[in-house]
């Protein structure tokens, strides 16, 4: 997304050991999600990925780091867990998302008008909002629901809607694929 928002041409390649995202510029690797998003924002112009002012861009970074480190695994043990392990996993993902849905309050994007570092870094609660809202009978509970998160809610549908997003959306058929892949390999790391 962030290389998108630039304006930047750039190659897709599948990753050889499942491992993802590794930025090759100029023949070298960057890795890790957070870090490569700070070394598009600083390598190429076009719309900025962090705020300017310092307390912002400190404050972009933990809510980036929340979602990494706490949310991304949380809803991934909520939507991949059964029983006990499901309900603890349910409740840690709706302590971190009530976090977001409060730093929403006002806001259409995290950083206010435009798209930033934070929402490319919730990009994934997009795209699965969207795949648990078309496909509801996998995940019950849902987790994301209008009633209790309208601010999330509300920020996945004008984010899904930036053009640039759009089209980068990964089709629903193969997030259902990926979805099923998880379950499988869950099953199999649980026996």
């Amino acid at each position: 997304m962030a290389l998108k928002l630039k304006g930047v041409e750039y190659e897709y390649i599948d990753p050889v050991h499942k491992k993802i995202p590794i930025l090759l510029h100029n023949g070298k690797p960057i890795v890790e999600s957070l870090v490569i998003l700070e070394y598009i924002d600083e390598t190429w112009p076009g719309p900025p990925i962090l705020p300017s002012h310092p307390y912002d861009r400190a404050m972009a970074r933990f809510w980036a780091k929340l979602i990494d480190e706490k949310c991304s695994s949380a809803m991934r043990r909520a939507c991949l867990s059964n029983g006990e392990e499901q309900e603890k996993a349910n409740e840690e993902a709706n302590e971190v998302l009530m976090f977001l849905e409060n730093e929403l309050i006002g806001k259409k994007f995290f950083g206010g008008d435009t798209i930033g570092l934070v929402d490319i870094a919730a990009n994934f609660i997009a795209h699965w909002h969207r795949f648990f809202e078309e496909f509801s009978e996998i995940m019950q509970p849902p987790l994301i629901t209008k009633d209790k998160f309208p601010n999330i809610c509300e920020w996945v549908n004008d984010y899904t809607n930036c053009s640039f997003v759009k089209e980068s959306l990964p089709q629903k058929d193969k997030l259902a694929q990926i979805y099923m892949d998880l379950i499988q390999a869950a099953k199999a790391a649980a026996q």
